[in-house]
């Protein structure tokens, strides 16, 4: 007999299941999972999102997945490992708004909506009961099967009493799983993971537990907060505290975005000062339209660079006042890159924004008497790409730039 609330054939039993209210809820594989549903022929199989030889995979599909393709991996070897995926280049404005419409379903259960990136978010749904007239677990359930035949993509949830649990529970179960993890059942749960299962314990981190014996949680619990803090700092205080199934944080819905940014990945290594230049402007104007999308503006602006031997190289620069041109940032960023730019090879590049606030107006720099000039042609240009299209007004370096394309892989975060 299905549901009488979400109308689901499936049944979800926990004893603790009418107490717990705080879930995480993802999107599977959300960004291949949207081309999916766009293009009915490639449904049934392998897709991954990325571009370029040279790139990297930015979502993989759960088919994908199968021959060991995963988010992050160059190109080169996930196609290597999947030679019959078919490649399909980001569209991030589509996965946006995709992304918002679900963000606005969620609200609808509650307003205590902690995003964590564009296709998952933690919910605080305690007392809701009375509004929606269904307990926590039945509204999520409702949420899974409106998100399906709205937007047309599945969602995985985990449900618990922290934010730890809930995270850890919605990968339980995947793709559309409900996971539940309770007080009475967390501790055995842990008990026998290893440490690597805890999200921020990284291989580093894995190894130097090793060397004093802490292999799995359990053997974290054997340590008091006193010893895990003295020997790995706040770190090992934090881990201490989620073998324990603590994790005392909020949902806190005024959570917000740290950065703004956009990167490329060159189809072939790049040293030439002038290219490198064409493509930081390309890369600044992506930056500059994503905070205005969003209506935010930066005072830190940051550089990134990547070698040919995988060598990254970060260089930031605080501005007097927070920015969301694109000229500005590139001015900022520019002198950055000329001291990078020395010979080596490049294999990436990226611009981004930090240190995010209201945007204060274009009074420009009192050491460049024609900044202020520029912020209003350029925000003429956006007036005029907005009405008639994003090429309705093109600078001379983006022409040069576009006309020479070594690049194709673009993210942003």
């Amino acid at each position: 007999m299905p549901c009488p609330v979400c109308g689901m054939q499936n049944s979800l039993s926990h004893p603790e299941l009418s107490a717990l209210s705080i879930a995480h809820v993802d999107c599977d594989a959300f960004y291949a999972s949207i081309e999916k549903r766009d293009n009915p022929d490639i449904a049934h199989r392998p897709v991954i999102v990325g571009g370029g030889t040279r790139g990297v995979v930015s979502a993989a599909c759960y088919m994908a997945r199968m021959y060991g393709v995963h988010s992050a991996m160059p190109m080169f070897k996930a196609l290597k490992a999947c030679p019959d995926a078919v490649v399909v280049r980001p569209t991030m404005g589509k996965y946006s708004t995709e992304g918002r419409r679900i963000r606005d379903m969620m609200l609808r259960l509650t307003p205590l909506v902690e995003p964590l990136s564009i296709d998952e978010a933690f919910l605080d749904l305690t007392g809701t009961e009375k509004l929606h007239g269904r307990t926590p677990a039945q509204s999520l359930i409702k949420l899974q099967k409106d998100i399906l035949s709205e937007v047309g993509v599945t969602v995985s949830v985990g449900l618990s009493y922290n934010k730890f649990l809930a995270k850890t529970a919605s990968d339980l179960d995947k793709p559309h799983g409900f996971a539940v993890l309770g007080k009475a059942d967390a501790l055995d749960f842990l008990k026998d993971k290893p440490v690597s299962f805890i999200f921020g314990v990284g291989p580093a981190f894995a190894r130097s537990l090793s060397k004093v014996g802490i292999h799995s949680i359990a053997d974290v619990r054997k340590r008091d907060d006193t010893d895990m803090m003295k020997r790995f700092g706040e770190s090992g205080l934090r881990l201490a505290r989620l073998a324990r199934a603590e994790d005392f944080r909020r949902v806190d819905p005024t959570s917000e975005r740290k950065s703004v940014s956009a990167e490329t990945t060159f189809n072939e290594d790049i040293a030439d000062p002038d290219l490198l230049k064409d493509q930081l402007w390309l890369l600044c104007v992506k930056t500059a339209d994503r905070s205005k999308a969003i209506n935010t503006a930066g005072r830190v602006v940051t550089l990134k660079l990547k070698t040919r031997q995988f060598d990254t190289v970060t260089r930031r620069r605080t501005l007097p006042q927070p920015v969301q041109l694109a000229d500005t940032i590139f001015s900022a960023l520019e002198p950055l890159l000329e001291k990078e730019a020395n010979g080596r090879k490049f294999r990436l590049l990226g611009a981004g924004i930090s240190g995010l606030s209201d945007p204060v107006g274009d009074a420009g720099d009192l050491l460049d008497p024609t900044a202020f000039r520029r912020g209003i042609a350029e925000r003429a240009s956006d007036q005029a790409r907005a009405r008639f299209g994003k090429d309705a007004v093109i600078k001379g370096r983006e022409l040069r730039s576009k006309s020479k394309k070594p690049t194709p892989n673009s993210q942003n975060n």
